[in-house]
């Protein structure tokens, strides 16, 4: 059965296992021996360490309460026994915060790390065991869970399936040089993609290859493909501009040449269709966790580079793609929402939540809507989107809880 978690982040890409090996040597803190079942284990993250509290937890809801001691943003993972594959991530975990992140684990053996500033190698590679057996859920609710998958899986391949055209129409103008008719396309065909981001990010190189931004390729040694290098050559920067990362816009870069633009266009074409045959595929599924946890994910997304816009930095879109982004944030939520509420705890929580992203909503509204477009991102001041960053944490908090109520026997 092909499987992902919709709350993945890129795996390390082009890594051989010797390589991984290598670097979690440096900056390893082992894991303890082991730990009570049904407690929380927790993970002090700093730049060059990632210590997990336990080296072995019970199968089921594992809650792992992470804190950032270091000096920048980083992320935590859990990694498949071939310390390549991601089978759960939490990102964006800030200097001095502490946030909980639970996984629905099945027995065998992971490996845990952190990555600092989201980008590079794993740091403190560390084994980690789950034993017993697999979580069981009784038959009312294994029947609201089978519905929560049954229905995000059929979600996931309606916005694939909407991926496929809407692309398809955007590197046709690119191709052609309609330079205009392109950048009235480019938001409008990047929105099922943020609807579903973390999806191609459980499938290798996919999201790298469709969507990462030229500073994320240049960091990891990578050809720079997909969207944003599309949106480069259709917003080429003025002289003396500058790329997200402060360097010169025209380092190593210029715009493409017709042959280029075909080049490009056809790679993109081409990751997408593959996107889209994947989670066609007859056995592609989910997990229960995933789905909340890719709820929380997708806001990850947006405050890690929506709010600051350095998502979209030559088109100013990022709008749109914050949007797309909470709406796929609240479609996995609401196919959860029904188990969440078979207990009280859960129902105040689901409560809770829907406030927040009405506020969310509502918030967003003010500057446009995807049907009707939103507001250039570089006109949005730096108290805007202070305002836009609190009703982003206002709900992630919340959110944050939903993993766990969703799993609780």
């Amino acid at each position: 059965m092909s499987t992902f978690s919709p709350f993945l982040r890129r795996p390390v890409v082009g890594a051989t296992l010797a390589g991984v090996l290598a670097l979690a040597l440096a900056g390893c803190v082992p894991n303890s021996p082991a730990a009570q079942g049904g407690s929380t284990l927790s993970v002090n993250i700093k730049d060059d360490t990632c210590a997990v509290s336990a080296a072995q937890a019970t199968a089921g809801s594992v809650t792992f309460s992470l804190t950032n001691s270091g000096t920048d943003v980083n992320e935590f993972e859990i990694l498949a026994s071939d310390k390549l594959r991601i089978v759960g991530e939490k990102e964006n975990v800030t200097p001095g915060q502490t946030v909980d992140y639970t996984a629905q684990l099945e027995p065998g053996t992971y490996y845990t790390a952190c990555k600092f500033q989201l980008i590079g190698a794993p740091v403190g590679l560390a084994e980690f065991t789950v034993t017993g057996e697999a979580l069981k859920l009784s038959a009312d609710r294994q029947a609201l869970a089978d519905q929560a998958v049954s229905d995000y899986v059929a979600y996931i391949k309606s916005q694939a399936g909407e991926l496929l055209p809407l692309t398809q129409q955007l590197t046709d103008a690119y191709v052609a040089g309609d330079d205009e008719t392109a950048r009235a396309l480019f938001a409008k065909a990047r929105v099922p993609y943020e609807r579903i981001e973390p999806t191609a990010e459980a499938f290798g190189d996919l999201d790298p290859e469709i969507d990462y931004r030229e500073v994320d390729a240049v960091a990891e040694g990578l050809d720079w493909t997909g969207f944003h290098r599309i949106e480069k050559d259709l917003w080429q920067p003025a002289a003396g501009a500058l790329n997200s990362d402060g360097t010169s816009a025209t380092l190593d870069w210029a715009p493409s040449t017709p042959e280029q633009r075909a080049e490009f266009a056809a790679k993109l074409n081409e990751n997408v269709k593959e996107l889209y045959d994947l989670v066609s595929a007859p056995d592609f599924t989910v997990s229960l966790g995933d789905i909340s946890n890719g709820s929380i994910g997708l806001l990850d997304e947006v405050a890690k580079g929506k709010i600051t816009g350095e998502e979209d930095w030559w088109s100013h879109t990022d709008l749109s793609d914050f949007a797309a982004n909470v709406q796929g944030a609240e479609v996995a939520f609401g196919n959860v929402e029904r188990l969440a509420n078979t207990s009280d705890t859960g129902k105040k929580l689901t409560g809770t939540i829907h406030t927040r992203f009405d506020e969310l909503n509502a918030l967003l509204a003010k500057y446009g809507s995807l049907e009707t477009g939103f507001v250039s991102y570089d006109t949005v001041d730096d108290a805007q989107r202070a305002e836009l960053s609190d009703a982003v944490n206002a709900l992630s908090e919340p959110l944050s809880q939903l993993t766990s109520v969703v799993l609780a026997q």
